[in-house]
């Protein structure tokens, strides 16, 4: 077993050797959201653009006692316009990431799937948790547990493409994906497993690209070799999986939950399929997990520099 929070540490001094990315920082109002933008910051992670009622932003500093004097500050009157302001930075090209302060996911992410003014793509907008799980080597991915509350089938392509793109931001050897359900085969019974199988075939005809891909999946055999193999699962994927998809936002968030509170594991969080990624915070995140949000951020950006410099 690794020690705790050790994935993180890694990423984290991975991503000091790349640029701080501009990030736009919503409403950053309260003690927790400040801090973990000034630490990123601190840790070359972030260049910070904290956007909300400034005279609150500075109360809500010097309370905690951080230093924000060398930030660029723009000045919104209230939480919904700071969400749109910060969208707009992004619009502008100012900010290539936008961060959650102490505003409401909501209130952040009406602004962001806006038809007019926010930053939708053709990809459907989806998120990832990145967890560190103690009893694993690698950091483990699961989608959908945030956002996309029963998507369909059309919808749960771009949610898979979306977590496999994210598994090589993060440098996964290899993507791994199993598509998950309360079982290992094909029941007409149980849709999820139907969309699973569609899914894989889906892959085989290269609609979805990057990684290798099975299911339908049950939990133990998805991340258990020998489940896997008391089951006689003949799959590259089956007990050896790095990203967990799930069939639906209550099943996504009652592991990620289960993880967290019962196997001691860290989720960062991170929303994808918008024109740059977004760093979505909880409350209840601790700064380290708020700096391995950013850094997951960070390692997304610059996957995509790095593709626009292959396209041009």
């Amino acid at each position: 077993m690794e020690a705790k929070h050790s994935k993180y540490q890694r990423l984290i001094e991975h991503c000091k050797s790349l640029p701080p990315m501009k990030t736009a920082v919503a409403h950053p109002c309260d003690a927790s959201s400040l801090e973990g933008a000034v630490e990123a910051a601190r840790l070359g992670l972030i260049a910070p653009i904290l956007v909300g009622p400034v005279e609150r932003i500075e109360a809500a500093a010097a309370l905690a006692g951080v230093a924000i004097a060398g930030f660029a500050l723009v000045d919104a009157p209230h939480s919904h316009a700071a969400a749109a302001a910060a969208v707009q930075l992004v619009r502008e090209g100012k900010a290539e990431a936008l961060m959650k302060g102490s505003l409401h996911t909501d209130e952040l992410m009406g602004a962001v799937v806006s038809r007019e003014s926010g930053l939708r793509t053709e990809r459907r907008i989806s998120h990832c948790f990145v967890m560190d799980v103690p009893l694993l080597e690698q950091a483990l991915i699961v989608t959908d547990a945030a956002i996309n509350i029963a998507p369909t089938l059309d919808v749960k392509m771009d949610i898979l493409q979306n977590a496999i793109d994210l598994g090589h931001a993060l440098q996964f050897e290899q993507v791994r994906v199993a598509i998950l359900s309360a079982m290992e085969t094909v029941n007409p019974k149980l849709p999820s497993t139907i969309e699973a199988a569609a899914l894989c075939k889906m892959v085989d005809r290269r609609q979805v690209t990057g990684a290798l891909v099975d299911g339908p999946l049950a939990l133990d055999n998805a991340i258990s070799v020998e489940a896997a193999r008391i089951k006689q699962i003949d799959s590259q994927v089956a007990g050896r999986a790095n990203v967990l998809m799930v069939p639906d936002l209550e099943a996504g968030n009652m592991l990620a939950k289960s993880l967290s509170f019962l196997a001691g594991a860290d989720a960062a969080g991170i929303v994808l399929g918008a024109r740059v990624p977004i760093v979505l915070t909880s409350r209840a995140d601790s700064l380290l997990t708020r700096l391995a949000s950013c850094a997951v951020a960070a390692l997304v950006a610059d996957a995509r520099r790095t593709s626009d410099k292959v396209l041009r």
